[in-house]
């Protein structure tokens, strides 16, 4: 008799993946208006303008000189 264990492995693997999405997620939510702020200040190098701090993380503007 062969025991076949591809299922399981498939299943664990599944398992890891959805894991590691919960925590990719979770920390996009927490640290997602500090990450558009960083590209948001990137953004204005490229276009000649100023980057201007919002109140909260993620309100930062590009405004002309």
């Amino acid at each position: 008799m062969r025991n076949n264990n591809k299922g399981q492995a498939l299943v664990e693997y599944l398992l890891i993946i959805a894991v590691i999405s919960v925590v990719v997620v979770s920390i996009v939510k927490l640290l997602g208006g500090y990450l558009q702020d960083a590209m948001t200040k990137a953004s204005c190098s490229f276009i000649d303008k100023v980057y201007v701090e919002g109140e909260n993380p993620g309100d930062g503007v590009c405004v002309d000189e």
